[in-house]
Parts: C-alpha cells; structure tokens; sequence
C-alpha cells in the first residue's frame, strides 16, 4: 500500500503562485507515475500534471499548460507541483495520485490505485 501526503494549498489572488507537495511512503516501486487532479464539487475529475519517474516524461493539461510545472526528488519519494498566474478557475481540490507501473492513459485518474485527502487550492479575483 502507497500512503500519499499532500501539503501547500491556500488562498491566493489572481495572478499569485502556489507550491503543493506530494510525499509517498510505505511500498512504493520504481518506476511509477504520480501527480495531481484536481475535482470541484458536482464537476468531473480533471487531469492536472503527471509525471513519469522512469523516463521524465511530462504531462500537462490543456488548461494549465505553460503555467504549472511538476518536478519530482526520486530520493525523497516527492512530486512538486508550481503553480503560477493562477486563475479564478483554477479553484478547486488538488488530489495527488500515483501508479506503479504507469497507466497507459496518464491522465485517467481511475486508472490509479493510491490517492492522498486532497488540498484545497482558493484563487480569488
């Protein structure tokens, strides 16, 4: 079982950055993909960034594509996500998700096995 801990959520204004953190523990196996949903209440879940730990391999939603960025510390089991120019729109609750090996569909998150509680992201006009 892969145990995931979100930290880094808050309340920003538009235009402001945020930086949210995913630490997995307990068993996990090399290679795997992790990162983020995100999920507001009665919307579909939405695909944020994934990043493949085997081979770098980033992957980006259409929305937040050349403003988020998603990093990894392999040593440190961790993912980053760097959020800048945030946007009303972007308010919502942040899942961290990992799967060893990665799904072929990166950004389908039932196909992922481990997810974290959540952190709250709050961007206002």
């Amino acid at each position: 079982q892969v145990n995931l801990m979100e930290s880094g959520g808050g309340s920003v204004q538009a235009g402001g950055s945020l930086r949210l953190s995913c630490a997995a523990s307990g068993r996990v196996s090399f290679p795997y993909c992790m990162g983020w949903f995100r999920q507001a209440p009665g919307k579909e879940r939405e695909g944020v960034a994934i990043i493949d730990t085997s081979r770098r391999l980033e992957t980006y939603g259409d929305s937040v594509k050349g403003r988020f960025t998603i990093s990894k510390d392999n040593a440190k089991n961790t993912v980053y996500l760097e959020m800048n120019n945030l946007k009303p729109e972007d308010s919502d609750m942040y899942y961290c998700a990992s799967r060893s090996p990665c799904p072929n569909e990166r950004m389908t998150g039932a196909l992922y096995k481990s997810w974290g509680q959540g952190t709250q992201v709050t961007v206002s006009s």
